[in-house]
């Protein structure tokens, strides 16, 4: 059995899990998130306590039943205590803006580019080269974060570009006559 699905997830006060036959919700101060129940799975629900076992002995059903008991860990933290992600812009001039529900970025292209940020996910900028994304969906934070640091990623010769907070960028040596 996956090592990971046979650790049972805490569900603390205040998030009420609701487990139907095609979906699990997951309600709590964060908002509400669900996903799709997996047939392969079998869930229990015993006094804030969820455990995922393996529905038979199938590969399958044993890498489901780990995959399916992060996920839901991951809503649980979400929506209690969110996700977030850091942006690092370098380079001479780059910054970044938020405007109401819109991410403007001067990234050293000829025009702005502006992102329209989704309803579930906050934007902030605490400094012109910071870029904090937070939000309850971890998957939907870091998708979003890898979309703004596709704009300009960054470069190898001078590291110029949007960088995650914690990524180390090589720099390669330039050419030599």
């Amino acid at each position: 059995m996956s090592r990971i699905g046979k650790m049972p997830v805490a569900i603390p006060q205040g998030v009420d899990v609701s487990i139907k036959q095609d979906q699990i919700s997951v309600k709590g101060t964060g908002g509400t998130l669900s996903i799709a129940n997996n047939a392969l799975v079998t869930i229990d629900n015993d006094a804030g306590k969820m455990t995922f076992a393996p529905a038979n002995d199938s590969r399958e059903a044993n890498a489901m039943s780990g995959t399916l008991r992060q996920l839901v860990n991951n809503m649980v933290v979400g929506v209690t205590k969110g996700f977030e992600k850091k942006l690092n812009l370098v380079g001479v001039g780059y910054k970044a803006q938020v405007t109401g529900t819109k991410l403007n970025l001067v990234v050293g292209y000829s025009h702005p580019v502006n992102f329209d940020m989704p309803s579930d996910i906050k934007v902030e900028t605490p400094a012109p080269t910071e870029i904090i994304i937070k939000g309850a969906d971890r998957q939907r934070v870091g998708q979003i974060a890898a979309e703004i640091r596709a704009v300009r990623p960054p470069e190898p010769y001078k590291g110029k570009g949007i960088r995650y907070s914690d990524e180390k960028i090589t720099i390669k040596e330039t050419k030599k006559k």
